[in-house]
Formats: structure tokens, sequence, C-alpha cells
């Protein structure tokens, strides 16, 4: 099984995401990486949400050569962000080419299978169990909530599951709330900001309420994301600053 890289493997990757426009700090790209390289031969990496390629570039360039990695994304032109929801055909394209020219340029676009469906209309087109999924596609509760349910019943025992905007986006929480909380299937290992990671296990009940107790314990850093957002719509930038935000969205 691969093992996470040294800061000499890493480095190059984060270097060569650092031009490509998307939702990602470092620290989380490093999470998705030291996932990756712990997939097996053989193995299968899926991602749901991939915009322009940013976090793609990281997984395809960590995983082994035998591993398949996924990509799923309409580029439909919606839900890029707050304020682009509504779905935009010219703007999906755009994106759509600018993904596969961003993964052409790291030197990974023939690692990836990109799937371009709803994650929805999708689960047919992936066959099998799946080794590390990462979650980042529409953020409102009915679209998070079936990608979560249903994506990560096809996690595989000890595989990982990654969700991002996970204590951030309100739709997201909601789902976690709903599936992840007091679960059966998945222990909270830990996060990168807004980047949650579960791993696939069958818990016992002393362990579901350990479970609890470690994403409860996330519960403030929700509140102050969403005490951002109000600052940021109500152009109370200071008070962001102040939070730790700089003028962007919290992610």
């Amino acid at each position: 099984m691969s093992v996470a890289g040294t800061e000499q493997d890493f480095a190059p990757v984060l270097a060569a995401v650092a031009g490509v426009e998307g939702w990602m700090t470092d620290a989380q790209a490093r999470r998705l990486w030291d996932g990756a390289r712990r997939v097996a031969p053989s193995g299968r990496i899926v991602e749901i949400g991939s915009f322009r390629g940013r976090s793609t570039i990281v997984l395809a360039s960590a995983a082994g050569r035998d591993v398949a990695v996924v990509a799923i994304d309409p580029h439909g032109g919606g839900d890029r962000g707050p304020n682009e929801i509504t779905a935009d055909a010219q703007r999906g394209d755009a994106d759509h080419e600018t993904f596969h020219a961003n993964l052409r340029t790291a030197g990974v676009d023939e690692r990836v299978r990109h799937v371009r469906r709803p994650s929805g209309e999708a689960l047919s087109e992936v066959a099998g169990a799946i080794d590390l999924l990462y979650i980042d596609g529409a953020h409102r509760y009915r679209f998070a909530k079936p990608d979560i349910e249903l994506w990560g019943a096809r996690v595989s025992p000890g595989g990982t599951m990654l969700i991002h905007d996970a204590y951030s986006a309100v739709g997201v929480m909601l789902a976690q709330l709903r599936l992840l909380f007091a679960g059966r299937r998945f222990r909270y290992v830990g996060r990168s900001g807004s980047l949650a990671e579960y791993r696939r296990e069958d818990l016992g009940a002393r362990e579901r309420l350990d479970n609890v107790l470690a994403q409860l314990a996330a519960l403030p850093y929700f509140v102050r994301n969403g005490v951002v957002k109000a600052a940021l719509v109500a152009r109370l930038r200071p008070l962001a600053r102040a939070l730790g935000e700089h003028g962007h969205w919290p992610y």
C-alpha cells in the first residue's frame, strides 16, 4: 500500500496548483494528497465536484499508477460559489475546457476519467468499491445528503471519505448531522479547516458516542464560519478579518 509522501514529493504538486482557480487551502491539499497516497494498487479514487481541477490534480498526482481516478462534475456552470448557483452553459463549457487544460499542464489528464454528469446520475457510471471518496459537489442539503449517503455507501471498509465545506456550508452541515454524527459506519478522523475526514468502520455503541463528541467539538468552527459569512454579506470586513478571514468566503 502507498504511504504518505515526503514534503519534497508534495511541494511540486502544491506549486502546480498555485495558479489553478478553486477553493482549497494548502493544508487541505496535503490531506487529499496523503489520503490518495494511501490507496493501494488497483484501488479507486472518486471525486465529486472538480471545477477547474485544483483538487483533481492533487489526487491524480498522489495516486499510484495502478489506481483509478474518477472526477465527476457536470460542468454546467452552476454551483461555482455562493453567488453563482444557477446553471450557465457557456460558463460551464469554459470550466470544462479549463479543467482539462489545467490537467494537461500538470501532466495528469490521461490519468483521470472525467464523468461529465451530475453526481446523482453518475452512480451507474462507476463500478465497484471506492477506496477514497472526495465530496465537494453542490452544497445544498438536497444534493449534499445523497452524495454522502449514496456515494458513501460505496466506500470500502477501511476506506476514506473526505467532505469539503464541512462545518461551513449549512446544507453540508445538515447532511453531516443527519448521516454522520450518530452514524454506525464512519469514524470521524479530523479536519483541515472545512475539509473533514472520515474512515469507513463499523462502530459499536461506545465508539459511536465518542464519534459524536469528537464531531460536536468542531461546532464552534461552524458558528465562526457563519459569523464570517454574515460579516462579509454586511460588508463588515474588519470583523471577518478579526475572525481570521481576509476578504473571502471561508473554506
